[in-house]
C-alpha cells in the first residue's frame, strides 16, 4: 500500500536541513536526540499457536551496520527534563512509525509503539491527540497502531486510567505491561486493555498456570490478547502450548523466536523455532487423530 502523506513527507527530508530526521541508505531514517543518533529495530509478535506473525514491537537504537546498535534510551532518559523525555518519546514514535510504514512487505501487521513513563504525568492535555493528527498527515492508517503504556507503580494506578482513556476516546487500541498475574486481572477489568503484555518465565507453570488459563479464558471474553514477553527458552515456550487453542489464545514475542531487526521480513524466524513451529503442528494434528 502506498501512504501518499508519507512519501511526500520522506521527500521533504531529503532537502531540509532544519529538521532532526534524515533519510539514509535504502530510505532508512535516522534521528538526532542531543548527540546520539538513533534508528528503529521491530521485534516480531506471533501466535502461541503456530508462531503466525501478528505485529512488531518497535524499539530505538544507536545507528549500526548490523542492527546491534546499543539500546541508549535509559541513558538518555536520565539525562534529559520532563519536557525533553517527553520530546524523545514523540521523536522515537515518528521515527518508528516512518521506519514501519516505509517498508513495502507490510500489509496487514500491527505496530506496537511504547509510551514512557513520564509521559503519563507530564502532559497534562488530550493524550493521543497530537499523534493522531501525526499520523492522518502521513495518511499512515491509524487502526493499525498500538500504543504500549508503561509498567505501573500503585501510586500511578489513576494516571494509566486517565491515559488510557484519552487514547480510547481518540480512536487507538492500547496495551498494558502487568507485573504480574494478579495485576494482570485488575488492569483487565479497571483499564480494558486491547493487549496485555505478561513477562515469560517458568513460574507461570509451576506456580501460576491454573492462573494464566483463567486469565486467558477472562482476557478472551473481553476480547484483550495476552502476550508473553521476553521468551527465552524456547522449550519452556513448547510447554505453554498446552494453553493455546482457539478459546484461549496467547502470543510470544522475544529473542529466542526472532531477534529485532531493521528490516521488516516476516519470513524470516530463527531455525529453533521452526522446529517448535512444527512440534506444535504436529501436536495439534495427534490431538485431531486422537
Amino acid at each position: 500500500m502506498t501512504y501518499v502523506g508519507l512519501n511526500h513527507y520522506l521527500d521533504g527530508l531529503q532537502t531540509s536541513s532544519a529538521s532532526n530526521l534524515f533519510v539514509g541508505k535504502e530510505g532508512r531514517v535516522t534521528a538526532r536526540f542531543f548527540n546520539a543518533r538513533l534508528s528503529s529495530v521491530f521485534q516480531p509478535i506471533r501466535s502461541g499457536n503456530n508462531l503466525e506473525l501478528l505485529g512488531y514491537e518497535a524499539f530505538v537504537r544507536t545507528v549500526s551496520v548490523n542492527d546491534m546498535g546499543l539500546n541508549i534510551l535509559k541513558l538518555l532518559e536520565h539525562a534529559t527534563t520532563d519536557d525533553e523525555s517527553v520530546e524523545l518519546d514523540r521523536l522515537c514514535r515518528l521515527l518508528h512509525a516512518i521506519n514501519f510504514f516505509r517498508q513495502a512487505p507490510i500489509q496487514t501487521s500491527d505496530l506496537y509503539l511504547s509510551v514512557h513513563n513520564r509521559l503519563l504525568t507530564a502532559v497534562t492535555g488530550n493524550h493521543g491527540a497530537a499523534f493522531q493528527r501525526v499520523l492522518s498527515k502521513l495518511d499512515i492508517p491509524q487502526q493499525r497502531i498500538v500504543l504500549q503504556l508503561p509498567a505501573i507503580s500503585a501510586s500511578q494506578r489513576w494516571a494509566i486510567s486517565h491515559v488510557a482513556e484519552n487514547y480510547r476516546r481518540n480512536g487507538f487500541r492500547f496495551a498494558v505491561h502487568a507485573g504480574s498475574i494478579e495485576q494482570a486481572f485488575d488492569l483487565l477489568e479497571r483499564v480494558r486493555p486491547n493487549v496485555l503484555k505478561l513477562n515469560f518465565g517458568s513460574h507461570i507453570l509451576d506456580k501460576d498456570g491454573c492462573l494464566f488459563e483463567d486469565l486467558l479464558v477472562h482476557a478472551a471474553r473481553l476480547k484483550c490478547l495476552i502476550v508473553l514477553r521476553k521468551v527465552d527458552r524456547l522449550d519452556l515456550l513448547d510447554k505453554f502450548q498446552k494453553f493455546s487453542d482457539f478459546q484461549i489464545a496467547f502470543a510470544a514475542q522475544g529473542n529466542a523466536i526472532d531477534i529485532p531487526r531493521s528490516v521488516i521480513a516476516p519470513s524470516l524466524v530463527n531455525s529453533a523455532s521452526q522446529t517448535l513451529r512444527i512440534n506444535t503442528s504436529d501436536m495439534h494434528r495427534q490431538e485431531c487423530c486422537n
